[in-house]
């Protein structure tokens, strides 16, 4: 199992909610609201005060997935969140030794 985990602007979270909706294996997903910067030498700002207000909203996506499809989803995850603007997120991908999904067991 793999983790895949991204952090992108919110407003392009419909439209990767849509696109990863549509493709085959995608198990879910956890969003949450974070708040992020750039490290100074991606953003050109080198003054103290402009390094402690430089924080912007983001959303934080983990999806926890089999091997096969983590790659897609990290490509997925790439197309429709890039803009070409400083400040798109990232996007990174772990090994999860053991996960098991909760379900209701049937009788």
């Amino acid at each position: 199992m793999m983790e895949v985990k991204a952090v992108i602007r919110p407003n392009k979270l419909a439209a990767l909610r849509t696109a990863l909706l549509e493709t085959p294996g995608f198990p879910g997903m956890t969003v949450t609201k974070v708040e992020g910067c750039s490290a100074p030498n991606r953003t050109g700002k080198f003054n103290i005060k402009d390094e402690l207000t430089d924080y912007s909203a983001k959303v934080k996506i983990e999806i926890v997935c089999n091997d096969e499809v983590a790659q897609v989803f990290m490509d997925r995850i790439v197309t429709i969140c890039q803009t070409g603007q400083v400040g798109d997120g990232v996007v990174w991908c772990t090994e999860v030794p053991k996960a098991f999904f909760i379900a209701k067991s049937t009788p």
